[in-house]
Order: structure tokens, then sequence, then C-alpha cells
């Protein structure tokens, strides 16, 4: 068995977003901290984390957002100050899933290993 390190993550979203796959890792950074918060044709962005503990989430924080945990809280707390909340956190790589196939715009992230199943697929983080 690999460690969540070592596994590929894939950058997920609704399947109503209608955006051209790869996007890059800047592209998706910028979904994640709220500097492009629509997509193309006008509907609302809605990034999903997962729990600050997750493996995956520590991988998708230094490679896609290059940044560490504590770098990223003081983000958030400064992007508190302008009434911006951080993304919206789901417990479990079946709830990011379920989440992303239910919720319209949203966009997040799973493991490689799991099945991507009707959601897009955006990008695969090695």
């Amino acid at each position: 068995a690999t460690s969540a390190g070592a596994e590929e993550l894939l950058i997920i979203a609704n399947s109503s977003v209608n955006v051209a796959a790869p996007l890059s890792a800047d592209q998706i950074a910028a979904l994640y901290l709220l500097r492009t918060t629509v997509w193309p044709d006008g509907s609302r962005v809605v990034p999903v984390n997962r729990e600050a503990t997750s493996e995956v989430r520590a991988k998708f924080t230094s490679s896609v957002l290059q940044q560490d945990k504590t770098s990223l809280a003081t983000y958030w707390n400064n992007m508190h100050f302008m009434g911006k909340l951080p993304p919206v956190v789901q417990e479990s790589e079946q709830a990011m899933l379920a989440f992303i196939q239910k919720v319209p715009g949203s966009v997040g992230y799973i493991s490689a290993s799991t099945a991507p199943i009707n959601v897009k697929v955006l990008a695969r983080v090695p």
C-alpha cells in the first residue's frame, strides 16, 4: 500500500462546471484562495477542503497552494476580516465525492485511488 503522500490527487468538480480541463495548479489555487470566485459561465465557485488533519489536504496545500498550514491559517484570518470564508470542509473521501456530485459549481480533491464517479476531473496532481 502507498501512503497518501505518495498518491496522486484528482481535482474534481461538479459535472455542471463548464471549464476546459486540465486546469493548472495556479488556476486551482485561485479557486481555493477566492481569487477566482465564478466559473466562466458565471456560476459561483464552491471550493471544498478535507479536514485539517487529512493527509490528502496536506498534500493539496503543499503541492497546489504551495503553502504550509501556518501561512494558510494566516491567509484565512486576513480574508475573514474582508468577510470571506474559507472553503467548506468534508470529513472523508466519500463525503467529498457526494458533496461535489450534489452541489453545482463545487470543486474539491480526492486521492486518485477513489473512483471519480459522476464528477468532472479538472486536473491530476502527481
